[in-house]
């Protein structure tokens, strides 16, 4: 009998390894890979990754004209290096992250886009098989709009918590969005002082009901439930066009004989009642709708925080070296 992995990506589902780590990737085949400046912090502290510090450290000390340009240089370098020894063990596409400082800055979100699709180009890479990750945040969706359509760059639009930064996901022609289930989890369980079964899981709803609405209206943005706590929240989200796993439970998946029924179909949604609703042409409602919901508004500020924390220890690491 096939494993849990394998059944799972017989529902249809797309796999793809979270993981800055891609010494653990190949084992599981998947199609994609996703990174951030938290994964490839962690990865970068292992000695088996220090060439590719070197690499992009080398040409942080030519490129910049003060110390913390070169640092910066030597970030997205590093960046383009973890995603160009992905690509050779993937093969579809990797997801490199847009410093989360620019979170809210709409110009230069879309400046060091296309400067990181230009270093991967000078390295041979072409940008069919890279995705820029934005947060969802009002900048980062119309970023996305401009970047889709004025360049052909494909974005994967990630923080995602909340329906209304999915349908503007959607309207700006994004490639792809990274609803994330399980800091929805927590958020609830923290507030609500209770566990929940993968059945009532509420980051499991909350994906649910952004691929109904994407099937229903006819999107064609894929859908990617990302930030897992438990095999649970995986295998209830079987059918979903694309799931973002990490290391440890594609390991889980693989070493389970558990079966994988389909969960998510998309020609149920058209029979069902759901309201349509426009944000991408009115930032006053996107913004009051997107804060009627305190858990979104909440794991959205924090997983920004914690994006760009974690970017600064790096580029910390970084400018020793640089200086060095």
């Amino acid at each position: 009998m096939p494993n849990s992995l394998e059944q799972l990506k017989s529902t249809g589902t797309v796999v793809v390894c979270d993981s800055g780590d891609f010494a653990t990737i190949d084992k599981y085949k998947p199609q994609d890979a996703t990174t951030n400046p938290s994964l490839i912090l962690a990865a970068s502290k292992k000695p088996e990754y220090a060439k590719l510090m070197d690499v992009a450290v080398e040409y942080g000390k030519q490129h910049g004209k003060d110390l913390e340009e070169k640092v910066d240089s030597t970030l997205d370098r590093l960046l383009v290096e973890f995603g160009k020894e992905i690509l050779q063990i993937v093969p579809g596409k990797v997801s490199t992250e847009v410093d989360a400082r620019f979170s809210f800055d709409y110009q230069a979100s879309i400046d060091k886009a296309l400067h990181i699709i230009e270093l991967y180009k000078s390295i041979g890479i072409e940008k069919e098989r890279i995705l820029i990750k934005l947060a969802s945040t009002w900048e980062g969706i119309k970023a996305a709009q401009t970047l889709q359509s004025k360049h052909g760059v494909n974005c994967n639009l990630t923080l995602m918590f909340s329906l209304p930064q999915a349908i503007a996901a959607a309207e700006a022609g994004a490639y792809l969005i990274s609803p994330f289930v399980g800091r929805i989890l927590d958020w609830y369980k923290a507030a609500m002082k209770k566990d929940y079964s993968p059945q009532e899981d509420p980051g499991v709803s909350s994906v649910q009901a952004i691929f109904n609405y994407y099937k229903k209206y006819g999107y064609k943005t894929i859908v990617m439930g990302a930030s897992f706590r438990n095999k649970g929240e995986i295998t209830e989200l079987a059918g979903c066009d694309y799931l973002t796993i990490s290391p440890n439970l594609l390991e889980e998946l693989y070493n389970s004989q558990e079966d994988v029924p389909q969960k998510l179909i998309s020609s149920d949604a058209s029979s069902l009642d759901i309201p349509k609703k426009s944000y991408i042409n009115d930032e006053a409602l996107f913004r009051f709708d997107f804060n009627e919901e305190a858990m979104a508004v909440e794991k959205l500020r924090e997983g920004i925080s914690k994006f760009a924390a974690d970017a600064i220890t790096l580029k910390g690491i970084l400018r020793k070296k640089v200086e060095g």
